[in-house]
């Protein structure tokens, strides 16, 4: 049965959107199926860089979240990866605790993956604190240390929310910054990473140059490495 790979943080600005972009063509370049859900009403990434892929979902309507669960059971060979958007935690638990969809999972022999996204901020560690607590072992957990404030997450390590979540069988994954202009110039075109380091797709005032592509392919090399030590 299908995993449930849940992009969440729910702080806004911490980069969610980037990471399910980078989880999408990650499945794509290895070729493992996947089917995308977006809950950003406004600024749907997925809608927007892997239409191909994805669909909207509304995170306060429990029929639109069903579709989740039912994409899972209907189409068991695909992953399932959702781009949950800033503070749709709240209504994601209700449905969840509503409709038993944890139990529901564990008797489907599938498993929930959050992704938990994060800066340097010490909110971001009150956030992780929060799902630890409401969740405990329940999910799997895989805390996503993202650069695009800053590299110093001795914040996250000194508050023991870190060891806490390992302890419960969590991954960690580093997420270095991508260059400003090249995903300035990504986002404007709105491209797929793999239309963005493609020379041939590339061309055009908007697109990258010679070094801007080989930075973003050295930058998915780097991602890549560390998602491939986990369990996609």
């Amino acid at each position: 049965m299908s995993n449930i790979h849940f992009i969440g943080g729910e702080k806004g600005g911490v980069g969610k959107s980037l990471l399910a972009r980078t989880l999408a063509q990650y499945m794509i370049d290895k070729q493992l199926p996947f089917l995308g859900f977006d809950t950003d009403r406004s600024h749907g990434a997925l809608m927007r860089f892997y239409a191909g892929y994805a669909s909207p979902v509304v995170v306060d309507r429990y029929e639109a979240l069903d579709s989740i669960i039912e994409a899972t059971v209907d189409q068991p060979q695909r992953r399932i990866l959702v781009d949950l958007a800033a503070q749709t935690h709240e209504p994601l638990v209700k449905w969840m605790d509503d409709s038993g969809v944890l139990n529901l999972v564990d008797e489907m022999g599938s498993s929930i993956h959050y992704w938990h996204v994060m800066d340097t901020g010490k909110d971001s560690v009150d956030l992780l604190k929060r799902l630890l607590d409401r969740f405990g072992p329940a999910l799997k957990y895989v805390l996503v240390r993202n650069h695009v404030r800053g590299s110093d997450f001795s914040v996250l390590e000194q508050s023991g929310e870190q060891s806490r979540a390992m302890s419960l069988g969590a991954q960690v994954v580093t997420m270095r910054k991508l260059h400003d202009t090249v995903i300035n110039k990504i986002d404007a075109t709105s491209s797929s990473f793999w239309k963005a380091k493609t020379p041939q797709e590339s061309e055009g005032p908007n697109g990258l140059g010679l070094m801007e592509r080989q930075r973003l392919k050295m930058w998915m090399r780097d991602i890549y490495r560390e998602l491939d030590e986990i369990e996609v």
